[in-house]
């Protein structure tokens, strides 16, 4: 009973600060929605900065939605007794077994799915066919929902079966067995995600812009990176929103560009816009952020070892039975409450990479031209100008566009 009031004070807590944000974000936005900041006066008009302020509010009033389903859902899981019912479900269906664990986690992750399916429309059909930015088709959700789903079973599956038969067999060190398993399958994943994974969604062609190949594969010389190769995602067959992006690792490596991106920026903006990619990696911040995750994932799995030795932790979240898959359930479903005041520690360090990498990009290319790039990119994404400081500092991995340009802008020694 006590740890049950140490959850749903924990939940509430998280629950309100995340409306507390989210009101301060919209009413920030709507105060300054009437003219575009002095920074931008000459590079946004202020068409596109309404746009802008109604599209994050339309957004942030949907995180609000989503927000309070979650915390429905996770309460029906947990005190409500939902985890209980389907794990004797799939006891009398199956006995007890790994099989019985694997069908009890896919049977939660599925109706979480199916719940979450009516928020990914209204996103999509909703929100952003308003503002002029989906080219999805209802077809094309759906096939993209199936083709996930399926993707998700060929991985997961073995995955599940392989952390449960580990936890059940590897003695009081199971935490660690586990967290070499989980580190080698999400470096497998990184492996084969360029040429295996991201093709299921979209199609890949090679660049064919001559005189930009030139221009990039100086820009990789000079910065001593070398890609696989350079290719062009099909990003508008879903939305008009752009970006460029490194995947894969090793020889794997590829320099991806959205045709959305190609389309609006110039040559000297997508160098910029790639020497900022490249300053991550010189800055090994792709290293730093797995090195940080399997820290932190080494010790939740060491905590949830010590968890699964009690029984407050399961009858606390209203599981009467103590279980290896019920076990890891409960800990996937209610650590959020708990962490959730630490999510500006990570945006902070992920802000802190973003101002590395621009600064990088200021040192091999121009910084006029990635503030170029930059303000037509914010423009082009209908992304705020204007957003609440402390909502950024939760929530932003990267730095509100009047810091992060004014940052570009000093003079560099």
């Amino acid at each position: 009973m006590t740890f049950t009031l140490i959850f749903l004070a924990a939940l509430t807590l998280s629950l309100l600060l995340r409306y507390w944000l989210a009101l301060r974000h919209i009413r920030h936005i709507q105060a300054h929605r009437a003219c575009v900041p002095p920074d931008f006066v000459e590079r946004i008009d202020l068409e596109s900065h309404h746009k802008a302020a109604d599209y994050s509010i339309a957004k942030t009033r949907l995180g609000n939605l989503h927000v309070a389903v979650e915390t429905v859902l996770l309460l029906a899981f947990t005190v409500g007794g939902g985890i209980e019912a389907l794990n004797n479900l799939w006891q009398n269906l199956l006995g007890a077994g790994l099989w019985q664990g694997t069908a009890l986690i896919l049977s939660v992750f599925a109706i979480s799915t199916l719940i979450e399916i009516p928020l990914g429309l209204y996103r999509a059909f909703g929100i952003d066919a308003r503002f002029g930015f989906n080219k999805m088709t209802v077809a094309l959700f759906f096939a993209d929902l199936a083709k996930q789903v399926l993707l998700g079973a060929a991985l997961g599956i073995p995955l599940i079966l392989g952390v449960l038969w580990l936890m059940e067999r590897m003695g009081e060190l199971w935490w660690l067995y586990v967290w070499c398993a989980w580190m080698g399958f999400n470096l497998l994943v990184l492996a084969v995600y360029p040429t295996f994974i991201a093709p299921l969604f979209n199609k890949f062609t090679p660049l064919e812009d001559s005189a930009l190949k030139g221009r990039i594969e100086q820009l990789l010389e000079k910065c001593g990176f070398h890609a696989q190769g350079f290719y062009v995602m099909d990003g508008s067959r879903r939305s008009t929103h752009g970006n460029a992006y490194f995947s894969g690792f090793g020889k794997s490596r590829r320099i991806v560009f959205f045709d959305t991106l190609l389309e609006r920026l110039g040559h000297d903006e997508i160098i910029a816009v790639l020497a900022h990619e490249l300053g991550h990696f010189k800055h090994r911040h792709i290293v730093k952020r797995i090195v940080l995750m399997a820290a932190m994932s080494l010790a939740g799995l060491w905590l949830l070892g010590w968890l699964m030795g009690t029984t407050w932790f399961y009858t606390g979240l209203g599981v009467s039975t103590p279980g290896t898959a019920t076990g890891l359930l409960l800990f996937l479903l209610a650590m959020p409450a708990f962490t959730f005041l630490l999510q500006p520690l990570m945006s902070f360090y992920s802000r802190r990479n973003e101002f590395e990498a621009d600064r990088y990009a200021a040192h091999n290319a121009r910084a006029e031209d990635l503030v170029r790039a930059l303000v037509k990119l914010y423009n082009d994404n209908a992304a705020t100008l204007t957003p609440d400081p402390l909502h950024s500092a939760f929530y932003d991995s990267h730095p509100p566009a009047a810091i992060r340009i004014a940052q570009l802008m000093k003079p560099r020694q």
